[in-house]
């Protein structure tokens, strides 16, 4: 008999706007087709207004794991990132099996949100100092086919909730 405990299940889109009541903080979902790139949600943004968000799931040499939330069509410079975010090393992007296993979500669907599942504090989230200027932040909430929308504020407060420290640092050109 094995006695490793399984990977706990990802939370569900209902688990996390239950955490999102439980701390009070309003947001509001529009359910959508399926976008897994910054492109095919393009024609969202007449019904969905505020920043909209791209999400990089990178890591460094040593394996140290970093989410870096932007504005969508801000632009990172993967070659120098790393003096900024205090990473070991230039980064490159994380294995889709690792962000399953810490944030619990898919390629195109990688989210700010995803830091619910990260239990064992294996990502450092990073948002991009220009996605602040924006009162209303939009983010998957763990799939691809909706898009929340949260005050900005209320995003630093859900992402302490979760024991992580969002660093609100310029990573963007």
């Amino acid at each position: 008999m094995n006695d490793t405990p399984a990977a706990a299940q990802p939370k569900t889109q209902e688990e996390l706007f239950r955490f999102l009541d439980g701390l009070g903080i309003r947001h509001s979902t529009k359910r959508h087709e399926p976008v897994f790139t910054v492109a095919e949600s393009v024609a969202l943004r007449d019904e969905i207004p505020g920043g909209h968000t791209k999400n990089l799931f990178v890591k460094d040499k040593k394996d140290n794991y970093f989410l870096l939330t932007v504005e969508e069509h801000a632009t990172v410079d993967l070659k120098t990132v790393h003096t900024i975010i205090g990473a070991a090393s230039k980064v490159s992007f994380g294995r889709a099996e690792k962000l399953m296993e810490y944030l619990g979500v898919i390629p195109g669907a990688v989210t700010a949100f995803g830091v619910i599942n990260d239990v064992g504090q294996n990502v450092k989230i990073i948002v991009d100092q220009d996605l602040m200027r924006d009162e209303i932040i939009n983010c998957h909430p763990l799939t691809n086919d909706a898009t929340t929308s949260i005050a900005s504020k209320d995003l630093l407060r859900f992402i302490e909730a979760t024991g992580h420290e969002p660093l609100v640092l310029k990573v963007t050109a």
